[in-house]
């Protein structure tokens, strides 16, 4: 870029007070541009802009709110193959994961929240008792859906699309205007996403974005006293602290926080389906994604076969420039993010652990790089297999029978999404109906985009993704009349 990149506000392109700060690409190091650094003032404009559009906007009709929502889709549609370059510079995901998962999966998500979902539903009429105003009588009810207000979106740096894009969307959709404050990693993409739905025909202040490396900017746009809610992906540790704050002022909360994805294999489990869905964890952004199966609970009658055979899987992977075609596991967001996984591997080692596979640094020039690496022998009091690690390294537990597999998974401080391999459907499921997670794969890793998605525990509150994102982003208001 030749120059720095301006905040949206107010549907004007603004000047930083705090300048700018560049962007750093982890497979080159090289800058990929200046993101800007917005003081506490800006941000407080910000969420005054969304409050002064919120009336305007949450009186449109739905249909013209899904046509900038279609319109929106359509452009980062045909802007797929530049909008994926700079999100693969950004993040460092390969260029397959930069098209398909991030860019695709944003222009899907406006796509999918451009279908007008009725706002609407009757409830069946009841006989009340006679009050102290007046005799008995029926009672006719209508349940209608309210746009909240003003919606601050802080959005995760591992997929800088399509998770604000699962927020945004969402939100337009019921009325919501927003404040998008993007992970100070990758915030670039996202003022892309505010070009697209500029050029859709979004109303000024409707959609708001600023960015920064300082705390001081994510606090004011949580505290602001126009936000009417925070929807947070990231860290438990953050989300804690977001929601003291959301509940000082009874604030609306979505939160997707952290996770540490149990995946049981039991003795009669399909090996190479196992094996391929764990392996998503090396390769699918470098492990940088809470939904990852990172704690593996292998039955004994399986447990050497599943490492052997997890240990080749991983071994076979090809970890350079995200650039290539056939590289698989590209770098993690940062040399200090790599710091972070490397000493966890090497306190899996103090623990006890055994290093099958992986643990060094991968002998390449530039790049925070980190090898797929494996520990096995672990036991579910280690830190490795309770803490979330976020990077491409996998604990592998054994267990003796279905009571201590369900045991061990539930002995976490997380529950986000677990899995189960079993030949025998049957026990699957009925697996994954005791487990504490907010879903469950079984014999799959893949997600159904109509399912609803949040955790238990730590992590997270609420539910989104499908209809589900349009209750997120609502109150629901009862509308009564004698019958």
């Amino acid at each position: 870029m030749s120059e720095g990149q301006r905040l949206f506000v107010g549907g004007e392109w603004t000047e930083p007070d705090g300048g700018h700060y560049p962007v750093t690409d982890p497979a080159t190091e090289g800058t990929v541009g200046w993101a800007p650094e917005a003081s506490p003032e800006q941000v407080r404009a910000a969420c005054a802009a969304a409050r002064e559009a919120f009336g305007p906007w949450s009186r449109t009709r739905p249909e013209e709110r899904a046509a900038v929502l279609a319109r929106a889709a359509g452009i980062i549609r045909d802007s797929l193959e530049p909008y994926a370059d700079l999100a693969r510079a950004e993040t460092g995901a390969t260029a397959g994961t930069a098209r398909a998962m991030q860019v695709g999966v944003a222009a899907a998500r406006f796509r999918r929240y451009a279908a007008v979902e009725p706002a609407e539903w009757a409830v069946v009429p009841q006989i009340n008792e006679a009050g102290p105003m007046g005799r008995a009588g029926v009672m006719g009810a209508l349940a209608v859906r309210q746009p909240v207000g003003v919606v601050t979106c802080v959005t995760s740096y591992n997929n800088p699309w399509a998770n604000p894009a699962g927020k945004v969307a969402p939100a337009l959709a019921m009325g919501n205007t927003v404040v998008v404050k993007p992970a100070p990693q990758d915030p670039l993409s996202v003022y892309r996403m505010a070009e697209a739905l500029e050029a859709a025909g979004v109303p000024p202040g409707v959609v708001n974005v600023v960015s920064g490396r300082d705390t001081a900017v994510g606090e004011a746009a949580v505290a602001c006293d126009d936000v009417d809610m925070v929807s947070f992906t990231g860290s438990t540790s953050v989300g804690r602290r977001i929601a003291e704050v959301c509940g000082r002022d009874m604030k609306r909360q979505l939160m997707e926080l952290g996770g540490k994805g149990a995946a049981l294999v039991f003795d009669d489990a399909d090996l190479g389906s196992a094996v391929a869905g764990i392996g998503t964890t090396f390769s699918f952004y470098s492990g940088q994604i809470c939904t990852a199966p990172t704690r593996v609970l292998a039955q004994r009658g399986v447990y050497d076969r599943l490492v052997e055979r997890l240990a080749g899987y991983a071994a076979r992977l090809k970890v350079g420039d995200p650039g290539e075609p056939d590289t698989v596991v590209g770098p993690v967001i940062s040399a200090e993010h790599r710091a972070r996984v490397e000493s966890y591997v090497e306190l899996g080692r103090k623990e006890g652990a055994v290093v099958v596979t992986g643990g060094e640094r991968p002998s390449l020039e530039r790049g925070f790089y980190v090898a797929p690496t494996l520990l096995a022998d672990c036991g579910n009091d280690m830190r490795v297999a309770r803490e979330e690690i976020f990077g491409p390294v996998v604990v592998v537990i054994p267990f003796d029978d279905e009571e201590e597999g369900v045991a061990l998974a539930n002995d976490s401080d997380y529950g986000l999404v677990d899995y189960v391999w079993s030949g025998d459907v049957a026990r699957a499921f009925r697996v994954a109906r005791r487990l504490r997670a907010g879903g469950v794969g079984v014999n799959t890793v893949g997600r159904n985009m109509e399912a609803p998605f949040g955790g238990f525990k730590k992590s997270g509150v609420g539910r989104d993704v499908g209809v589900y994102a349009l209750h997120a982003y609502s109150e629901v208001q009862a509308l009564v009349w004698p019958g």
